[in-house]
């Protein structure tokens, strides 16, 4: 396993790119310690698997370093950075049996034959492939194959770090919790680095200690699943991961607090003191806005009120601005006027999709 060190690194597929406009990648500093389970989450098209393939020497960057254990490996071709990739479809050889494939890297390493039958035999046990060890690998299930695919970077003992990229996508649904609890298993007994590049936030949370969220090229937050839960550093984070998403809402700025449809909202930030450019918006989740019965709070039109099972979702409007608050499943609401009240801890002012941190703003994280 390595420490790879990313330095100022960005790419564009364009030969003469104008602005940053043009990088799939923009410009970003990252660390990926020895070990760590480490996610890259965010939608298509945002720069996840070019940053991957980055890492694996896939792509050569635009611009900038990395570095693997200090030594720069930029320039180093894939077979020379000791990386196993495993990609969104399986790549393995139909015409073999599952040991075959198995083995096979360590065959083209010239790894001695019974080094070779103790890897395949430790890997397949702790992937359930010791059964199938014997078969044809084209009459097996997706998700056996993408399990060959997975083995083939384990049976490896010299690899830096494993990357996946979409590796469930072909797996059927009840199958890939239980494939996903494997991985994080192998990490854990395997202390080896991983990166797990998708856009499904249940993955990224369920598998990773740490969650890179990508967004149009950049990285806009790096955080454990709480810090992106509780403390969007850009409404994109809160909008993306949560179910339902972050309510963002429009706002202005006078005297310390924000003016939401005509209403003051008070934010814990030194606003009143600091300049603010650009587009100003309020976040908050809907798990922090409640229904008052006291007579406190903002007045609300109920629009709709959707029954989850172990929770209520209810859609309501403040003036004419859409919000969605979850409500106990045990909550009554009679009528279609309420009154909701924002929790002040987990209400955050945002200028420009970004969190306010100026110096005073006490809602941001530490």
């Amino acid at each position: 396993m390595a420490r790879i060190t990313l330095e100022n690194i960005a790419h564009s597929y364009r030969p003469k790119p104008n602005g940053l406009d043009d990088y799939a990648l923009k410009p970003l500093n990252h660390l990926w310690e020895h070990g760590g389970a480490y996610a890259l989450l965010g939608p298509s098209g945002c720069g996840k698997t070019t940053l991957l393939n980055v890492i694996s020497g896939l792509v050569t960057p635009s611009q900038g370093r990395v570095l693997f254990d200090g030594n720069d490996v930029t320039l180093l071709p894939t077979e020379k950075r000791n990386i196993a990739q495993v990609f969104q479809f399986p790549v393995i050889y139909d015409t073999m049996t599952v040991y075959e494939n198995l083995a096979f890297p360590l065959k083209n390493r010239g790894v001695a034959r019974h080094e070779i039958d103790r890897r395949v035999r430790e890997v397949a046990r702790m992937l359930d492939l010791e059964a199938s060890l014997a078969r044809k690998a084209h009459g097996l299930t997706a998700d056996a194959k993408q399990k060959i695919s997975v083995g083939r970077g384990l049976v490896r003992v010299d690899v830096n770090a494993i990357l996946f990229d979409e590796p469930l996508t072909v797996i059927d649904p009840h199958l890939k919790w239980q494939l996903r609890s494997q991985l994080k298993q192998l990490h854990h007994d395997l202390d080896i680095t991983m990166v797990y590049v998708t856009h499904d936030q249940t993955e990224a949370l369920t598998f990773a200690d740490k969650v890179i969220v990508m967004f149009q090229g950049e990285v806009v937050q790096v955080g454990v699943p709480q810090e992106l839960f509780e403390h969007p550093r850009h409404t994109f984070v809160g909008y993306f991961i949560g179910s339902p998403g972050m309510n963002v809402v429009p706002c202005t700025v006078e005297d310390g607090h924000a003016i939401v449809a005509g209403h003051r909202v008070a934010v814990k930030a030194a606003a009143a003191r600091t300049p603010l450019q650009g587009k100003l918006e309020i976040g908050i989740r809907p798990e922090f806005i409640a229904l008052s019965g006291n007579g406190a709070g903002l007045p609300v039109r109920i629009r709709r009120v959707s029954d989850l099972g172990r929770y209520k979702i209810a859609d309501v409007e403040l003036r004419d601005v859409p919000l969605k608050v979850m409500v106990s499943e045990r909550a009554v609401i009679d009528g279609d006027q309420a009154r909701i009240v924002f929790d002040p801890l987990h209400l955050h002012l945002y200028a420009d999709g970004h969190i306010v941190e100026e110096p005073g703003f006490e809602g941001a994280p530490s």
